[in-house]
């Protein structure tokens, strides 16, 4: 079996490309998946063949991604309209990253919204492999009418549900078909010898010379042909079928190549595990593509027995049926295949690092409508983590409720639909608490006494403490300058400890910090004075000294870093500034062309909004990482509300 992804953004026809390819030479059969990848096998040419149709949406990146792990080659459909060549930047990135050799797919040109050559040039600046026209349209005024082979030179006029019928090239096409051909032959030219001396010596090359050097470069990736057409009248699938069967390269070229970026030897590579969700009665299910042979139920892979083997397209047991080097098949009941990954017969071996999806950017906390399934959630959520790295699970600091970072509010959506219907608990979400924290601005002393009398030994303990403020990020810091014996030695480790216990929670009702404690004087008593006592006494008289030291409330405050397409860069400036936050510049993104790596401090309390405009700004391309940097102080009406919502429970920590 041969495997190809097609993949691309939203509304450029994905689903109907497979489609039509399906239908070429016979009745496809279909299966798929809760998170939207959709699986169809068909014969062509006498080959079995398995497309994996990839989920459009940004958020859904990941299962493009893993799927190309076990993908030969891949169709990347693309919009004819010049403007919206920056949406398959993110599939461009991926492609580029992972080797996969592609065939990009101009569809819907029965309606053009620009130039082809400027839908070709604005992809260009998203791809370091050269986007090579092999196809260029015919037109008749505004409508495209049908197609000329750069390779072949014949020309072929679209007919509605019906095979193209082969024409002359028009008169109007001639010119611009011949330059056309020109460029093609000569990057051709720079990947094989022999084409560029026909080429030096004025020699005409046949077409099936030219189509086997084409063959060669794609299957050793190093070009993008460019194929159009309009799958929704059929029109130029047939010719992207046979693109995709003499040219993308067979199995074992995939096994090299995984086993290349992989810490793996190519001759252990038995299979790779590509996408896996859960199903109702079943548990989990595992794709898996067989990459050698003796793959069946029972045995070892990944280091324990393979599962059930299914049949994709309806479920049945296939343990009389060997898989063979390339078939995707499910296996149930392997719950020890992590996805994706990299599979021997006794190990599992991680993926390569490209097959990391995007930083999830949504937080969001998960409350379940039960206490039985608050007990089942905790379990489930980490079982779904694993079958989609797209999806971070954490625990709230503070509260300890199941934190859950999602690609963005679909994913979470899909997440939330999973849990109810396959696992029967019910959630709703909210934001998480914002993490505040307090400090103080001066210094100040303090006299405690804690004196107790219950009957029997008393409590005493007498301390002169004074606190100030210490540098930002240095933290709790303790010293002591007794003489005489004031405080004996072995208690001075109770009033430190006291100390840090007042720590936990300031006049404003957060922890606080970057405060230093100096044990200054005290006194003591032969029987009443014990570990507890001054440990009270220092807790007591720190809270007092706290409430009189000017407390000024910290917000955090994070390192983000954005990863954009370039046209994008300018307007994060705004976003931003609209947003408290510091932009501290931008490099071009050595390892994605036309992208950026922009780097900002942004407050704790907008990430949420920042989110939510980085999605809006850049149609939902761009995505942010964060690690905490700093607390810096705040103040006026903003701190105001922010104490006073602490005193709601649940609002803030």
């Amino acid at each position: 079996m041969r495997c190809f992804t097609v993949l691309g953004p939203s509304q450029t026809g994905k689903s109907t490309v497979v489609e039509k390819l399906g239908s070429l030479e016979g009745t496809p059969r279909k299966s798929g998946s809760p998170y939207g990848l959709n699986l169809t096998e068909f014969s062509f040419g006498n080959e079995a063949w398995c497309a994996l149709d990839a989920p459009g949406p940004n958020e859904a990146l990941a299962h493009a991604q893993h799927a190309l792990l076990a993908s030969d080659a891949c169709i990347l459909c693309v919009s004819s309209a010049p403007e919206e060549a920056v949406l398959a930047a993110p599939y461009l990135r991926i492609l580029e990253a992972s080797g996969t050799p592609c065939i990009l797919f101009v569809n819907r040109m029965d309606e053009p919204r620009g130039r082809l050559r400027d839908v070709i040039a604005a992809l260009q600046d998203y791809a370091n492999h050269t986007l090579l026209l092999r196809q260029i349209p015919i037109r008749e005024g505004d409508k495209i009418i049908g197609s000329c082979d750069l390779i072949s030179e014949r020309a072929w006029r679209y007919r509605e549900g019906q095979p193209s019928a082969l024409i002359a090239i028009p008169e109007n096409t001639a010119e611009r078909e011949h330059e056309a051909r020109t460029e093609l032959l000569e990057h051709l030219s720079e990947f094989d010898d022999w084409l560029l001396e026909e080429l030096i010596e004025d020699r005409e090359p046949s077409s099936d010379t030219l189509y086997a050097i084409s063959s060669r470069i794609l299957r050793e990736n190093r070009i993008i042909p460019v194929l159009i057409g309009a799958a929704s009248h059929g029109n130029g699938m047939m010719r992207l079928m046979k693109a995709l069967r003499h040219e993308a390269p067979p199995v074992g070229v995939l096994r090299q190549r995984l086993a290349h970026t992989g810490t793996v030897e190519e001759g252990k590579l038995a299979a790779v595990s590509f996408h896996a969700y859960y199903r109702q009665n079943v548990g989990k299910t595992v794709l898996v593509r067989a990459l050698g042979e003796g793959l069946r139920q029972g045995a070892s892979l990944g280091g324990s027995s393979l599962g059930a083997v299914q049949n994709l397209a309806n479920g049945r047991s296939n343990s009389g049926v060997l898989p063979a080097p390339g078939d995707v098949f499910a296996a149930v009941k392997s719950d020890h295949l992590p996805v994706p990954s990299l599979l021997t017969s006794g190990a599992v071996v991680a993926p390569p690092d490209w097959t990391e999806p995007p930083t999830p950017m949504l937080e969001r906390i998960l409350v379940p409508g039960s206490e039985r399934d608050e007990n089942k959630l905790s379990e489930t959520l980490a079982k779904l983590s694993e079958a989609d790295r797209g999806l971070k699970i954490l625990q709230e600091e503070g509260t300890g409720a199941q934190l859950v970072r999602a690609q963005g509010p679909v994913h979470l959506r899909d997440l939330c639909r999973t849990l109810s219907e396959v696992f029967h608990i019910s959630v709703t979400d909210r934001t998480p608490s914002p993490i505040y924290r307090e400090t103080i601005a001066k210094p100040s002393e303090v006299h405690y006494r804690h004196r107790k009398q219950t009957g029997g030994a008393g409590q005493f303990a007498d301390v002169k403490l004074s606190i100030h403020p210490n540098e930002r990020g240095q933290g709790f810091s303790f010293g002591e300058t007794i003489k005489g014996g004031a405080v004996p030695r072995n208690y001075i480790p109770a009033v430190e400890a006291g100390a840090r216990e007042a720590m936990e929670k300031g006049p404003l009702g957060f922890e606080v910090i970057d405060v230093g404690v100096k044990l200054l004087d005290g006194q003591h008593h032969t029987v009443d004075s014990s570990e507890h006592a001054f440990r009270t006494a220092s807790k007591m008289g720190v809270r007092q000294a706290l409430s009189e030291g000017s407390t000024v409330l910290m917000q955090p405050v994070f390192r983000t870093e954005f990863h954009i397409p370039s046209v994008y860069s300018g307007s994060l400036i705004q976003i931003v500034a609209a947003l408290n936050g510091q932009v501290l510049g931008f490099d071009r993104d050595e390892t994605a062309k036309g992208w950026d790596i922009f780097r900002a401090l942004v407050p704790g309390s907008a990430l949420e909004d920042l989110a939510r405009a980085l999605r809006s700004a850049t149609q939902g391309i761009g995505y942010f990482s964060k690690t905490f940097d700093h607390f810096e102080e705040l103040y006026g009406k903003e701190a105001d509300a922010i104490v006073r919502a602490k005193e709601k429970p649940g609002t803030a920590h």
